[in-house]
């Protein structure tokens, strides 16, 4: 038996989930046979009175509402391609993205409205918006006046090619301008099948049948314009699972969150699970119904798993995924006692997924070697939207090169640092992970990153910005004795800078280095 080829195929089969909740809010329940419904009559509305036509661009920008979802999947049913945009960013940077994929409907909600408005007169784009209550205006309809949708109604007679693109994602552009990874259908419904699989390959390790149980109900914390938000939603709608939404992120909420809902598994970025933990142990919550405890977006810190096995023994299954933008989401996955074993592993590939380490030439570099990694499957979108160039230096026979340094050991990877954030020093490799590490390995730190500076002889020093849990005492002295404890001299950050204030990080919980490499003079150097 095969799987799908499209998400339309994909998402025709939640039908079958009915009254199913699959989508809470603040705003309400919506079930599977609401959410078909719905996302099928807007998607009727997308041929018939946008004569919308495949190839066309659809883009998507606002919060975590539940309409993100029905917008998305109305794409997927009329054959369109979807253009899910950070719903952080500023109007500059939607305004770059706009312009580069030139959509014919924008799909928005009232908050950032007032941020694409200007493009879309200029452009002549039409637009719907979602939880709106501003003054109407000429090309711009509002969601909440359409008809209920007919829930005995089919989506559009549109033929979806498997090669046809569903997706324009656009990279986090943490180290330049954000570029848009193009997925084709048959991509990202390779990208519906990997949870599944790790989810069963999971389920066999501890000794459980896997699909035997009652559904899951998980609370998500990525946004939705995220793959990894994609990763989670693709295992959650596989099985007829429920998915918690929050309006904004905060730790006691969630805790509520989890008792109310029963929430079984937890999916989000490592800041928020290691908040998450906090919160219970302050609070005395016991989590009772937690079962699973899912992190992707950022690299954890090697001691989140350690916490979480001392607060709660085996009874939480930790579990981290590895996956980009290029890669539609999560193609590898450590979980259980293996992750528990290799805290900075990433685990294994998927069945379809082919992994490299590879040296300078491409070359296949023997196990324990630091080298690129590089990876070929299914998942892969096929290059960047209107960048020859940079597909060109990404993707080299079906295969991606991901930036990211790893090495591999009886078929598991861990990841060393990102290829542009090692440092160098004075011709020894620093892996600021490794160090990073170190120093979240001291008790009283909370958050840090590691980075290189200048140095006119050695040419790049480390350096370290550092913020400390409250009450904390250890100084910069303190933190270099104790990474020295446990690396070599030359790793031992020659600077500490210690921040009161959260380390700056993206909308998916990466660190923004650019941002306090930029800011590292400004700060009181402690040589």
């Amino acid at each position: 038996m095969s799987g799908p080829r499209t998400l339309r195929e994909f998402a025709e089969t939640t039908w079958a989930f009915g009254e199913r909740p699959f989508l809470v809010a603040e705003s309400g329940t919506l079930t599977y046979g609401e959410f078909f419904a719905a996302a099928s009559a807007l998607a009727c509305r997308f041929t018939e009175e946008y004569g919308l036509v495949p190839g066309d661009r659809v883009a998507i920008a606002m919060r975590n509402h539940p309409e993100w979802q029905i917008a998305f999947w109305a794409a997927q049913l009329a054959g369109v391609v979807a253009v899910p945009l950070n719903a952080w960013w500023t109007e500059p940077e939607l305004t770059y993205a706009l312009d580069d994929c030139t959509p014919r409907l924008l799909l928005v909600d009232g908050e950032r409205l007032p941020r694409m408005d200007a493009w879309r007169r200029r452009r002549g784009a039409r637009c719907v918006v979602f939880h709106g209550d501003g003054p109407r205006a000429e090309g711009v309809e509002r969601y909440e006046d359409f008809p209920a949708p007919d829930p005995y109604a089919a989506p559009p007679a549109v033929d979806v090619a498997p090669e046809a693109d569903a997706t324009i994602i656009y990279t986090s552009g943490t180290t330049g301008r954000p570029k848009g990874a193009v997925a084709t259908q048959l991509a990202q419904a390779g990208a519906t099948v990997h949870p599944r699989f790790h989810a069963t390959a999971a389920a066999l390790a501890r000794g459980a049948v896997p699909g035997q149980g009652p559904s899951p109900v998980t609370l998500m914390t990525f946004p939705f314009f995220h793959v990894a938000a994609f990763t989670t939603l693709y295992a959650m709608m596989g099985v007829g699972g429920t998915l918690v939404l929050m309006r904004r992120w905060d730790a006691e909420r969630a805790l509520a969150l989890v008792e109310e809902h029963r929430v079984t598994h937890y999916s989000g970025v490592p800041a928020t699970a290691l908040q998450l933990l906090d919160a219970a142990r302050r609070t005395g919550a016991g989590l009772e119904t937690l079962t699973h405890l899912n992190t992707g977006g950022a690299a954890p810190p090697p001691d989140l798993v350690g916490r979480l096995t001392a607060a709660y023994g085996r009874r939480i299954e930790p579990r981290n995924g590895y996956g980009l933008t290029e890669t539609s989401g999560g193609m590898l996955a450590a979980s259980g006692d293996g992750y528990r074993a290799d805290p900075g592993g990433v685990g294994r590939p998927a069945p379809a997924v082919e992994t490299r380490v590879a040296g300078p030439s491409g070359e296949a570099l023997p196990e324990g070697e630091v080298g690129e990694l590089w990876i070929r499957g299914q998942g892969v979108v096929r290059g960047y939207w209107r960048d020859p160039a940079a597909s060109a230096a990404a993707f080299h026979e079906g295969w991606f090169r991901t930036g990211d340094l790893a090495t591999a050991r009886d078929g598991r990877i861990s990841i060393v640092d990102r290829l542009t954030d090692m440092i160098v020093r004075g011709g020894e490799n620093v892996y600021c992970v490794e160090v990073e590490a170190a120093l979240h390995g001291h008790p009283d730190v909370d958050d840090c990153a590691v980075l290189g500076m200048p140095h006119p002889e050695l040419g790049e020093e480390v350096a370290a910005v550092v913020r400390l849990r409250p009450g904390a005492t250890a100084g910069p002295g303190d933190l270099r004795e104790h990474v020295g404890a446990v690396l070599a001299a030359f790793k031992v950050p020659a600077h500490v800078v210690l921040r009161d204030e959260p380390l700056p990080r993206n909308a998916t919980g990466k660190i923004l280095k650019r941002e306090l490499r930029d800011g590292f003079v400004a700060q009181r150097v402690d040589g």
